[in-house]
């Protein structure tokens, strides 16, 4: 057996979609015991080079809007490095502290306050729906007003501020582009479809829409929406932004109470800390899709191995008759023999004979704590 470990998400798959910070987010789960697999669904196309973006700064640095209207952090950033590369950060921060900043969310704020500058405004619900909610309220007519758009492209508030009366100019940081591996994509929607998978995470929603797009394109769909509803595959979300294409599927996503990469890694452990083990004579037992942990391990199981411990684990203690063991193997052997064999490696891998009760002449049990 392996050496003890105390991490939450010990033998558990997630899988990540996002590409930007994914190596952050990865190494956060990884450190938890969880097995990472990275699928990116979009790939970002930064505009740091954009001659539109720094001809667009210089035509606020002439001519300072009213308000400067900020959708994303990473946008934001961008934003204030592309300027830095060509010698107008300084101006630009100092343009930026003589006008009202909107800020699409919390993580836009933080950027906002990297750069040394203040929102006047937050938009708490992370959209651009309530910024045009709340400025239009205000009444933008004759005011002019700067908006930096996030990866997705138009949300919708040029067209709304300019019917309002408003001069509006738009900034472009990035967008978003095509995946770096369709393939790969393809694959993680097939292995969450087919149960390969725990876990999935979200940090963005065009990233989550385009993933369940390919989804849909490969027709798996419905069975990972099945898998979703009967608990064996947990979606998460960044924030209630990026779980909108998951409701509008019929899912529900853990979405942590502040939109943030660590929030978002600490829900997802709070989710699997806080489910119920199986408690066997040999300790604690849990299985995942990929993996099952007995006492703190990670068993060395191979994948029918897998399958007979979670059929018997799924039993809690109920005999499972030996056609069962048979129908979960590898091949289509009705020989008792080879159902006698797989308990045999699986008590072997367990470390602990005790685990597996052979019931003559009925099959199989795990002996559970409760029942000594």
């Amino acid at each position: 057996m392996s050496e003890p470990i105390d991490q939450t998400l010990a033998g558990c798959v997630v899988l990540i979609t996002a590409d930007r910070r994914s190596a952050e987010l990865a190494a956060a789960l990884g450190r938890r015991g969880a097995a990472v697999r990275h699928a990116p669904a979009l790939g970002m196309v930064p505009h740091i080079d954009d001659a539109a973006l720094l001809a667009g700064t210089r035509s606020l640095l002439a001519d300072p809007p009213d308000t400067v209207v900020v959708t994303t952090g990473i946008g934001f950033r961008g934003w204030i490095e592309a300027a830095d590369a060509a010698g107008l950060a300084e101006p630009l921060v100092e343009m930026l502290r003589g006008t009202r900043i909107v800020a699409r969310g919390p993580k836009a704020r933080g950027a906002i306050q990297a750069a040394g500058l203040t929102a006047d405004w937050v938009a708490e619900s992370e959209t651009s729906a309530e910024i045009a909610e709340v400025l239009l309220d205000e009444g933008v007519a004759g005011h002019d007003i700067a908006v930096q758009h996030h990866g997705a492209g138009a949300d919708g508030l040029d067209e709304a501020f300019a019917a309002a009366g408003a001069r509006v100019r738009s900034l472009v940081v990035y967008r978003w582009g095509p995946p770096p591996d369709p393939a790969v994509v393809t694959a993680s929607v097939r292995a969450v479809a087919t149960g390969e998978v725990d876990a999935v995470v979200f940090t963005s929603a065009p990233g989550a829409e385009a993933w369940w797009q390919a989804a849909e394109a490969e027709g798996v769909a419905d069975e990972i929406v099945h898998h979703c509803r009967a608990g064996t595959v947990v979606m998460a979300a960044v924030g209630p932004v990026t779980a909108r294409p998951l409701l509008e599927r019929g899912v529900e996503p853990l979405v942590p109470d502040r939109g943030r990469l660590g929030s978002l890694v600490r829900a997802v452990v709070s989710y699997y800390g806080g489910m119920q083990d199986l408690a066997t004579v040999a300790g604690p037992l849990r299985v995942y899709r990929g993996a099952a942990v007995l006492d703190g391990h990670v068993l060395p199981l191979t994948p029918s191995g897998l399958e007979v411990l979670r059929l018997l684990a799924g039993a809690r203690g109920s005999v499972v008759p030996r056609d069962q063991v048979l129908a979960v193997l590898p091949g289509d052997s009705t020989d008792p023999h080879a159902a006698e064999v797989a308990i045999a490696r699986l008590r072997e891998a367990s470390g602990s004979r005790a685990l597996i009760r052979t019931v003559v002449k009925r099959g199989y049990r795990l002996e559970l704590e409760e029942a000594r």
